[in-house]
């Protein structure tokens, strides 16, 4: 089968192929797996992460890519969820070990024993992928394989980070950067919270006039002061500056919730400059999001099929994948890009 594969931790430049475009074996199933045929599958920020090792994959060469649909083409002889022709989806939960008490408690994303796709396990950059079937998902008949690839991280973490801002109808949000998650959570917000308020801040005007025209109530830099403050802000950048900035923006109690795997490492400075009556005064506080749970994706696959949920997409043939990486890398982003592999 096709794939491209990284096969070492490199720094992307402008013109580099950190991916390399190969003919590998199509993988081969145990007795609880199902061998997917990969339709489309996103491109995430994460990539860059782990391409530039900041969460380096656990062998090479590897294949990424952890927003995944296709079709079931095989079932291992124990699977009893899916049959062949199944439409189905993959997320970034690739694994646990469903035994410890995170896991029992629906928290897989903590568990110990947690692994990635397309970092611990080779993931949807792939004409075919494997998996065991108690991490793959059902993907409802309403929803295109194109247009729900990026329901498989960008929507389901974007949704966990709402979970964990405890927003209430009525409440202002706000959401720095605006790229593939945070254009579907401006969407399911206001779906689920008809009196909420969204306030987004982002680099350029584009990015500005788009979130406009989804619903925001208001739109800014990062620099600037919202007219009013804040209850809670997911932030989903890769860089530290719209968290300090993001603190003095919150109400009393307000939360700060980050969404990203990792931060780059570029503008650290910016922690220095913490001061805590500005910015942690007042019962703020900062929460982090961890990786996603089963229970994550179910929920979300339901709300988008629910309220039709479209996002806007750039599809990308599997030849094209370091191009649309590098465009992720330079912040040229409208909505989520993702690949067509079949």
């Amino acid at each position: 089968m096709k794939a491209a594969i990284l096969e070492e931790i490199t720094k992307l430049y402008d013109n580099s192929q950190p991916l390399k475009i190969t003919e590998v074996k199509i993988p081969e199933i145990e007795k609880d797996e199902i061998l997917i045929k990969v339709k489309a599958c996103g491109i995430c920020h994460t990539e860059l992460d782990e391409i530039e090792g900041r969460t380096p994959p656990s062998f090479f060469p590897v294949i990424l890519g952890h927003q995944v649909t296709g079709i079931v083409e095989k079932t291992g002889e124990k699977v009893t969820k899916f049959k062949k022709g199944d439409r189905v989806g993959v997320g970034w939960i690739y694994s646990a070990c469903l035994k410890c008490e995170y896991c029992i408690n629906g928290y897989e994303n903590l568990c110990k024993e947690f692994k990635a796709t397309g970092r611990d396990a080779n993931g949807g950059y792939a004409e075919y992928m494997k998996i065991k079937e108690d991490f793959a998902f059902n993907l409802p008949l309403n929803l295109s394989f194109y247009e729900s690839a990026p329901y498989f991280c960008a929507g389901a973490i974007g949704y966990r980070a709402l979970k964990l801002t405890n927003i209430k109808d009525g409440y202002n949000l706000g959401l720095t950067g605006f790229g593939a998650s945070a254009h579907l959570v401006l969407q399911f917000a206001k779906y689920l919270y008809k009196n909420i308020k969204i306030f987004v801040f982002a680099r350029s005007g584009k990015e500005r006039d788009f979130a406009h025209n989804l619903g925001a109530f208001w739109t800014g830099d990062i620099n600037q002061m919202p007219p009013e403050k804040l209850n809670a802000i997911i932030d989903t950048t890769p860089v530290w500056k719209p968290v300090v900035e993001s603190l003095k923006k919150l109400k009393p109690g307000g939360r700060l919730v980050i969404n990203a795997i990792r931060k780059e490492e570029i503008d650290k400075e910016y922690l220095l400059n913490l001061v805590y009556e500005e910015h942690l005064w007042m019962e703020r506080e900062i929460k982090s999001v961890a990786n996603i749970t089963r229970r994550d994706i179910v929920e979300f696959l339901d709300i988008a099929s629910k309220m039709n949920l479209k996002p806007e997409i750039e599809i990308f043939a599997l030849e094209n994948i370091n191009k649309a990486l590098m465009e992720i890398k330079k912040g040229i982003i409208r909505g989520a890009k993702v690949l067509k592999i079949s």
